[in-house]
């Protein structure tokens, strides 16, 4: 019997390609994870012609997905200067009610980012267990990308905003070390409290001491990013790629412009900025949450 989680997010990918795969792109960034792979497989099932897009990926896993499907690949560092991917299909540890994300579980965090902040729009594809209202609801750290030479200075650092129990992260044996990234570093995963606030409140500040504090996502990053030694915070926050463009920005939108849900009874959640959450069932109908509620 078919997995109703994988199941799930292969329903996500083939909903969220169709709605915003485009064969006329030229750069699409493919990010890392278990989704991505039925998004790759999604992309290539279309059988139209993909030989003039180039798909930029966010590690060697995904770099072996395009290799594999028969894609054409071209590293981060070779894209032509000033040039924006048309989108990036990409996974999430989980994903809030204004589309804030956690990313960082796969510790390919910092070409994550890189990807999604270079691209028109960010599509996150992700399974129902990401589906939160706050982010640390479910999914309980904050992926942290560290140079290894300032780790433990990064780790008192992190104690002083609240994560008591920031660790860095190791491979299954412990004997073999810290897990590296791509770029050749350390992975922090750092708790905090409570769930993150999507947005600052006019509350934001009450509480006395940072080590109980309800952190604003955004503030919470920042905080965290002025930590030397830290190169990537797992935390996708701010303006998304559309909102950055409109502002005049040449790039730097970090959040999805949508997310899609796959659901264990075959419908998929979407989730868009701004919008009240839509319900797709199997048949292809259309229902936002609230109606399904009532």
């Amino acid at each position: 019997m078919a997995d109703p989680i994988e199941q799930g997010k292969e329903t996500a990918a083939r909903k969220a390609v169709e709605d915003h795969f485009d064969p006329t792109a030229r750069y699409i960034g493919i990010g890392s994870g278990s989704t991505i792979v039925f998004v790759v497989q999604a992309i290539k099932d279309r059988n139209e012609d993909l030989s003039r897009i180039l798909f930029v990926p966010t590690g060697h896993q995904s770099r072996q997905l395009i290799v594999k499907a028969g894609l054409q690949p071209i590293q981060y560092d070779s894209l032509p200067s000033g040039v924006l991917l048309d989108v990036a299909f990409d996974g999430a540890d989980e994903v809030d009610e204004d589309l804030n994300c956690i990313k960082g579980g796969g510790a390919c965090l910092y070409q994550e980012k890189l990807v999604a902040t270079r691209a028109r729009k960010f599509i996150c594809v992700a399974d129902q267990r990401k589906l939160q209202s706050r982010l640390l609801s479910k999914w309980e750290k904050i992926p942290i990308e560290v140079e290894p030479l300032a780790v433990h200075s990064v780790l008192e650092s992190l104690a002083a905003l609240g994560s008591q129990e920031a660790i860095i992260r190791s491979l299954p044996m412990e004997k073999s070390g810290p897990i590296k990234t791509d770029q050749d570093n350390f992975i922090v995963d750092a708790k905090f409290k409570h769930p993150l606030l999507p947005k600052p409140t006019k509350a934001e500040g009450v509480q006395g001491t940072k080590e109980d504090r309800q952190w604003p996502v955004e503030t919470l990053a920042k905080e965290i990013k002025q930590i030397e030694g830290v190169l990537s915070v797992g935390l996708f926050c701010g303006k998304n790629g559309l909102e950055a463009e409109k502002a005049g920005e040449r790039a730097g939108g970090q959040k999805p412009v949508a997310a899609y849900f796959g659901m264990e009874d075959g419908s998929v959640v979407i989730r868009k900025a701004g919008e009240m959450d839509v319900v797709v069932n199997k048949q292809g109908e259309e229902r936002s949450k609230d109606s399904l509620s009532g």
